[in-house]
């Protein structure tokens, strides 16, 4: 039962570090209708500049913040100047555009010596404790944790603020949505700044469960099929589908032999959207 619960566990954690990375997908594909194939690299960028950060003195927790603030530039920046231009084109034109950017930022990041050589890992107290006599590592709890203070902030964000109200409506129709007024060039920056950070935060949760380095976007192989599963028009079904795939694949790693890890959860998740074509969103993507 106690390894049951601690697979479990990891299994969340990991599932949401994918959800993250879902919702960044799902945030940029209601809003502009593209399907972002660099946030993988979005992720390991974070890490690496919070990593880069604090190795050159800034406080961890203020490194982290710098380092999704920084990405979340790069992607409205990206939009600004290049994606934008993307408009109107066949879809893909811009999808092309993202998997190219995505390769030219591992590129840079791979330039340097240390991040291709090394592994790294942020700092952060590990600990183990004790929850009604189970032990769970509080990087896991940790990552489930800040998970659920951000899909917090972010509910709040979307029904509270003028400018989550305005992203919603132009996730519905932007067209609409021109016509009363909503800055719609903007809002297509936001989402894209939004879906930028959000996989930088995912990459700073993801470092204390695997160590940084250049492979950790792969990631985002995982995120995209539960963005798919949650029907990318639904941010918390993407959600869902991040933990779906995160505990489906921990507890295949505990039942069964080494090497159907990997296979299961997509195995499953395909019988879902076999049962669920639409996703657990329930709407056409």
């Amino acid at each position: 039962m106690s390894a049951f619960a601690q697979v479990l566990a990891s299994g969340v954690a990991t599932g949401c570090v994918y959800g993250l990375v879902a919702l960044s997908f799902v945030l940029i594909y209601k809003a502009s209708d593209t399907v972002s194939f660099m946030q993988g690299e979005l992720l390991m960028v974070g890490a690496f500049a919070a990593v880069g950060l604090h190795a050159a003195g800034v406080p961890l927790a203020l490194a982290g913040v710098l380092a999704v603030l920084a990405v979340a530039l790069l992607g409205a920046a990206l939009e600004r100047l290049a994606l934008r231009r993307a408009l109107g084109q066949p879809h893909l034109v811009a999808v092309l555009l993202t998997f190219g950017f995505g390769l030219v930022m591992r590129g840079a990041v791979a330039s340097v010596p240390a991040a291709t050589h090394e592994m790294h890992r942020l700092p952060l107290p590990e600990q183990v404790l004790v929850l009604g006599g189970i032990a769970f590592a509080s990087s896991h709890l940790a990552v489930i944790a800040a998970t659920a203070l951000l899909v917090l902030l972010l509910a709040l964000f979307f029904r509270h603020t003028r400018a989550g109200l305005a992203l919603r409506a132009c996730a519905e129709d932007a067209r609409v949505a021109a016509l009363m007024g909503v800055p719609v060039a903007r809002m297509h920056t936001l989402a894209w700044a939004l879906g930028a950070g959000l996989a930088a935060f995912a990459g700073l949760l993801l470092a204390p469960i695997s160590f940084v380095h250049l492979d950790m976007g792969l990631v985002a192989l995982k995120a995209f099929p539960a963005a798919v599963l949650g029907g990318l028009y639904s941010l918390p079904g993407a959600l869902a589908g991040g933990v779906f795939i995160g505990v489906a694949e921990a507890l295949a790693g505990l039942a069964l032999p080494e090497g159907y890890k990997d296979a299961v959860p997509y195995a499953l998740l395909m019988l879902a959207l076999l049962a669920f074509p639409r996703g657990f969103g329930g709407r056409a993507a």
